[in-house]
């Protein structure tokens, strides 16, 4: 089949096609990660853990993403996208079901970090299939769509945990469980529908306005050490990589807590405050796409500002979460809003990995940042349950005080809005 030109509508239409597919795989990848918050309680009863134990089990999944993406990412450059996300979800399907047989510490520990690789498979490498059927002025809105996705398997997490916990009425264990079915179904369909490259489908590569051709040729002969030493000694990367580890981890503060904050103690006294939590995911998935299309069609695709403007209004939220009393009439608005300008950044931040290296290395672009995003996030997880649990700011020895968790990460924030303004495409 000849090639097509870019702007035919067959190329056009292959295109949505892989990029839905992507986004439906990613859609239900969070229920096999994002769930562990709603089982904390029933962790924490069943095998006398304290929060700051639970936090390191947290961390194990945390790290061991943060690794995997440094791995896989460039895995992803070598061996396609389409391929590492299909096995990623498999593997992560048969993780979670390990977990769900834990019975201490160390077998939770254990599996849950091994499912932080497997888990690693999929984002990276989506972002290298991202970033081959789009050009450099498209890439913010699509990635805004790609995140969207994240942001909304972030709510499929939540509701159907839920759903396990206050409709099914089945214990913790079935979180890891049931959910997960659907991550297998996204795996399925992207590996049957997605091609790695328009030329798999038979149109011609895309090439970036500012690529003279000899970069790409450097870099797809590149061995896999090449690419890092490239994405390391890339100082605007790095850069970029500190300020989304500051951002993800008020975006994993977010998530693991805010759940436990509204459960309290006795998951039954939480009629309503459980399914306000939701209003946290929705704000993530609607404000990752709206910052991607903010930086493109408002800011030439010119990323920092949106971030840092993003991070700021979020830390705002966080405080007002914190200063609210619970159960407050506002906290369903604000709760939305920290989820909003909390995530919302992700989009613009991953539309800079290819900005920065090129197409060509964008997986392993998108797996260093990724490397900093989750392990700071991990460094951040025990450090919470430590505030919570031992309430430092308290004038006398008082009761944990889940609130923390705000003022936590509204300074997570505002140091990740500060590094972001250094960063200049």
């Amino acid at each position: 089949m000849p090639d097509s030109p870019h702007s035919d509508p067959a190329f056009l239409r292959t295109r949505r096609t892989v990029l839905g597919s992507v986004m439906f795989c990613y859609l239900f990848y969070y229920t096999g990660r994002q769930t562990f918050g709603f089982a904390i309680p029933g962790i924490e009863k069943e095998f006398g853990l304290d929060k700051q134990t639970v936090g390191w089990i947290s961390t194990a999944m945390l790290w061991a993403y943060a690794c995997g993406q440094m791995i896989n990412g460039n895995l992803g450059d070598k061996f396609g996208g389409r391929r590492m996300m299909c096995l990623g979800a498999v593997v992560s399907f048969v993780l979670n079901w390990i977990t769900s047989f834990g019975v201490g510490f160390k077998s939770l520990f254990t599996a849950w970090g091994l499912n932080g690789l497997a888990q690693s498979m999929g984002f990276a490498p989506g972002s290298r299939l991202v970033s081959n059927w789009f050009s450099a002025r498209e890439r913010g809105r699509a990635f805004g769509l790609y995140i969207l996705a994240a942001g909304l398997s972030s709510v499929l997490s939540y509701i159907t945990s839920l759903l396990v916990l206050d409709v099914l009425h089945l214990n913790w264990r079935w979180i890891f469980r049931l959910p997960v079915f659907l991550m297998l179904l996204g795996g399925l369909i992207v590996w049957q529908v997605a091609r790695d490259r328009p030329s798999a489908a038979g149109f011609a590569d895309l090439k970036d306005e500012s690529d003279d051709g000899k970069e790409t040729a450097n870099a797809a002969t590149e061995t896999a050490w090449q690419r890092y030493a490239v994405a390391l000694q890339n100082g605007r990367l790095l850069l970029a990589g500190l300020a989304i580890g500051f951002q993800n981890t008020v975006r994993y503060g977010l998530l693991i807590w805010v759940p436990v904050y509204f459960l309290g103690k006795d998951f039954k006294d939480a009629s309503l405050g459980k399914w306000i939590s939701i209003a946290l995911p929705v704000g993530m998935a609607l404000g990752a796409v709206t910052s991607g299309w903010i930086s493109d069609r408002f800011c030439n695709s010119r990323r920092s500002g949106v971030i840092a403007s993003f991070m700021v209004l979020a830390a705002v939220a966080a405080m007002g979460m914190y200063l609210l009393p619970p159960g407050h009439l506002l906290g369903l608005p604000v709760l939305f809003l920290a989820g909003f300008f909390a995530y919302g950044p992700q989009s613009a931040f991953w539309a800079f990995a290819p900005d920065l290296l090129g197409r060509a290395r964008a997986g392993t672009a998108v797996g260093v940042m990724n490397f900093f995003a989750y392990a700071m996030a991990g460094l951040g997880e025990p450090f919470i349950g430590w505030m919570i649990q031992h309430n430092p700011f308290a004038a006398a020895p008082a009761a944990e005080n889940v609130a923390l968790v705000f003022p936590v990460v509204a300074v997570a924030a505002l140091c990740s809005a500060a590094l972001a303004l250094l960063i200049r495409r």
